[in-house]
């Protein structure tokens, strides 16, 4: 059995997407006007990457890969959840 080697490149990836979701999610002021706002489709979209993502690298993470993944997916499903109710 391979264990997988860590790739700082997928660590960015995570937490580049989990940015995308919180602006989507109005968490995150648009840098050209100050100002919130927000696009379920596009962060329903950013959701369904990472949860394609989780699936297609199952077993093929670190430890702590997998774990940054899964809390990244965790708070997006809350954020998420909580603005789709509104």
């Amino acid at each position: 059995m391979n264990t997988p080697k860590p790739d700082n490149r997928f660590n960015e990836f995570v937490y580049l997407q989990a940015q995308n979701a919180g602006f989507f999610l109005g968490q995150l002021p648009n840098p050209s006007t100050g100002e919130t706002s927000v696009n379920l489709k596009a962060a329903s979209s950013v959701l369904d990457s990472l949860e394609m993502l989780a699936a297609k690298t199952q077993g093929n993470l670190t430890k702590e890969e997998a774990e940054l993944l899964e809390k990244a997916l965790l708070n997006i499903r809350a954020l998420y959840a909580n603005i789709a109710e509104k």
